[in-house]
């Protein structure tokens, strides 16, 4: 069968080809790639090139497709598998796997390191490093976007998990958030950062009582604002304060008075920002956690930290990078309920579009961007269906559909795009 999919050779070189995928092997799966979001993680893969540390060193004679958040459905299982897959269930995949024979060692992934399985691609072929792992995760729930955001859905899981809080005389650390804690999200209103409010106000479990979400860009917390309305929170047990910190004199002072005067149990920092991180520190209260989210791409990235807190007044700090298999399959769970993860996408597109699109993603302003990858699109935003409709049925088809949803993208929408938009 053949495949098109966008591969990567080399720092910045990245190609849409059409390329045979081999027959299946009796450990192997054949499965359609149907809706894929871009990270910025494939963009770091794209500038460095086999400098990262997931892309394999012969990149250029043995390519790998790009892509780790995706979803599709099964059309081909092989014998070994036949007993747990069946054709035609849809999937997503958990691709932070680990796997000492893969083609990068311990750091294998889908999107980053394999010939034949990647995001961005037609059809691909599932290899038993995936399977044997458990980390091909079949769902039920409508649409595909939803699988193909629970993975970023899960390094937010994965990061509430990962934080940890101690008690006086004991050395056990007690993982998680605290249970009616206070907690901060900085620079809280990208795509990640709207997926953690998401989460937090929807999960089972512990949750804060105040939830204060920062970023210095008043339009993306107006949007973040009527995507989840502090009232909305209120309702699910949760105070949400939004707060432009680029608007204040003393952002530390301003955040520690609306915590009361103490300050925060668990702050996160979701930008590579060093004056973000110290501004963590700075409100954490005593025992506070400080979760460095945010990936920077510079190697020698430092931020000052306040260490007499450290040792009198017990702060910590942690960092997590993606989710377990675990926290992927939460992810979905919560999905299946009541969780509709469309506040994070802003743009959408085709196969087409992929390459430019992940070579310059840090300058796309807006949110997650979901690729459709049998579809041949340019990357468009969401808010623009209504202007573009004026001209053209497609777009004010869609502008109709997502009205109905705040502008939101739904299932209904992507029913709509597969049904009609072109073939790439």
């Amino acid at each position: 069968m053949k495949t098109k999919a966008v591969r990567i050779y080399g720092k910045g070189d990245l190609r849409l080809e059409e390329f045979e995928l081999p027959e299946i092997k009796e450990d192997e799966i054949l499965a359609t790639v149907v809706s894929d979001s871009i990270c910025m993680s494939s963009w770091k893969a794209a500038i460095l090139g086999t400098e990262h540390k997931r892309v394999p060193n012969d990149a250029a004679e043995n390519p790998p497709i790009i892509g780790h958040e995706f979803s599709g459905e099964i059309i081909e299982v092989g014998a070994k598998w036949k007993d747990k897959f069946q054709v035609g269930q849809k999937y997503s995949i958990q691709p932070a796997i680990y796997y000492e024979d893969g083609p990068v060692g311990v750091l294998s992934a889908p999107g980053y390191s394999y010939k034949y399985i990647g995001g961005n691609a037609t059809h691909v072929i599932i290899p038993k490093d995936v399977l044997e792992q458990d980390c091909l995760l079949p769902f039920e729930h409508p649409g595909y976007y939803p699988g193909s955001l629970a993975e970023p859905l899960s390094c937010v899981v994965g990061a509430m998990h990962a934080n940890y809080h101690t008690k006086p005389g004991s050395y056990v650390h007690e993982m998680e958030i605290v249970e009616g804690g206070k907690m901060a999200i900085l620079a809280g209103v990208g795509p990640l950062g709207l997926a953690a409010i998401n989460y937090t106000i929807n999960r089972e479990g512990r949750k804060p009582s105040l939830m204060v979400v920062t970023d210095i860009a008043q339009d993306r917390l107006d949007r973040a604002a009527d995507i989840f309305p502090v009232e909305w929170a209120k309702e699910k047990g949760i105070e949400l304060v939004y707060v432009n910190t680029g608007e204040v004199e003393n952002p530390v002072e301003t955040l520690k008075e609306i915590s009361g005067g103490d300050g925060y149990n668990d702050v996160f920092v979701f930008a590579p920002v060093p004056a973000l991180v110290e501004q963590g520190d700075d409100i954490m209260t005593d025992d506070g956690c400080l979760n460095f989210f945010a990936g920077p791409s510079n190697t020698k990235f430092k931020a000052k930290m306040n260490f007499y807190n450290v040792h009198y007044a017990s702060t910590h700090i942690v960092g997590t990078s993606g989710g377990n298999t675990d926290d992927m399959l939460e992810a979905l769970r919560i999905m299946e309920k009541d969780l509709d993860p469309a506040g994070l996408v802003t743009h959408i597109g085709g196969l087409n579009s992929v390459i430019e699109t992940t070579l310059n993603l840090p300058d796309i302003p807006g949110g997650k961007k979901l690729i459709y990858t049998q579809k041949n699109l340019p990357l468009t935003p969401i808010s623009d269906f209504e202007e573009l409709g004026k001209t053209d049925k497609y777009y004010a088809d869609l502008a109709n559909i997502v009205s109905k949803t705040k502008g939101l993208w739904s299932v209904e929408a992507e029913d709509y795009l597969l049904e009609h938009a072109p073939a790439i």
